[in-house]
């Protein structure tokens, strides 16, 4: 990094099929400099996730990513220096960086974090990940000991924490992931009960054979035909967390699944919910004290991916999206 250099990748233009190394490109700018109310932030890891892409589509509970801009994303930053009251030089924070080295942010869009051991484990368990699998899966889910839980992306940032929560709690648990590896990962590693690998293509007959008495919650990373597979098994009263639909942010969205849900839905008397963590902020230290609880005693395990160099972001990415990665995956700047 050299003095006074701000390294920045840019979204150069919004793909249209696959994402690809081309639609980005990395520049160079001067550092900013804070105006009122605003930190200095050197970003430290940047945070990766399916959500990325799907900014790129268009406007959801954020802006859309707009071409020849900084690609946005989340990340863990240390304040430089600070034109806001209750941020100092050396706090950390989490924010919307955006992929470069430094950052200009207001303070009201930060959260102030801990000094914590990993500083990996604020972006993985104690960050958006973990919170999101707690929430979606006990507030949202209301998951209960002896019930059958189903999470898709099993082996990703967030489903492999909503497994080991719902093993925590006394659930039956089944994930669902791609490929021998990460289903192997989930059952003998992570505790999973049982788990289907998609890649072989029978996932609803899987599916029957891994949760013979039913599903009562399924936590949907995913959509497409795996949410229409979780959904015909579907016990009567049965929860469905949506999480996201990472099946459709990549090229050119699939018209397949879900078929017949309404008349599921009904027949069933089924609940289906999307939720977004930053609706939960408040309640942030309830999971928290859960969360490092577990961690602390060993029951859950933390699995991070951390690549090296904001250089390799657009390539870390991509990787994500091809399912490349076994729990949270970041990029050490």
């Amino acid at each position: 990094m050299k003095d006074g250099v701000n390294r920045q990748i840019l979204l150069v233009e919004k793909p249209t099929g696959k994402l690809a190394p081309q639609h980005f490109k990395m520049t160079e700018s001067a550092i900013p400099e804070p105006r009122d109310g605003e930190a200095l932030l050197r970003v430290r890891y940047i945070s990766l996730d399916a959500a990325n892409r799907a900014w790129m589509h268009g406007a959801t509970y954020r802006a859309a990513v707009e071409a020849n801009t900084v690609m946005a994303g989340g990340g863990i930053a240390e304040v430089v220096s600070s034109r806001a009251p209750g941020l100092a030089p050396g706090d950390l924070v989490f924010g919307d960086t955006g992929w470069q080295d430094y950052a200009a942010v207001p303070a009201r869009h930060l959260t102030k974090l801990p000094k914590v051991e990993p500083m990996t484990h604020l972006l993985s368990v104690y960050g958006i990940a973990g919170l999101t699998a707690y929430f979606g899966l006990l507030d949202v889910g209301k998951a209960k000991a002896g019930e059958t839980v189903v999470v898709s992306a099993a082996a990703g940032s967030v489903g492999s924490i909503v497994g080991q929560i719902a093993g925590i709690k006394g659930c039956r648990v089944v994930g669902i992931a791609g490929g021998k590896d990460k289903c192997g990962w989930l059952t003998s590693e992570l505790g999973f009960d049982a788990a289907v690998d998609y890649k072989d293509g029978a996932v609803f007959k899987a599916l029957k054979a891994a949760a013979p008495d039913g599903v009562d919650v399924y936590f949907d990373n995913v959509g497409g035909d795996i949410l229409e597979a979780c959904l015909a098994q579907m016990n009567n009263h049965g929860r469905i967390a949506c999480c996201g639909a990472i099946s459709q942010y990549d090229g050119v969205p699939s018209a397949a699944g879900p078929r017949g849900v309404p008349g599921l839905i009904v027949v069933k008397r089924l609940t289906m919910q999307g939720f977004i963590v930053m609706d939960y902020m408040e309640r942030r230290n309830e999971a928290l004290r859960d969360l490092q609880s577990w961690v602390g005693s060993g029951k859950l395990k933390v699995q991070e991916d951390v690549i090296e160099g904001l250089q390799n972001t657009p390539q870390a990415l991509i990787g994500l999206l091809a399912g490349e990665n076994r729990g949270k995956r970041m990029v050490k700047v």
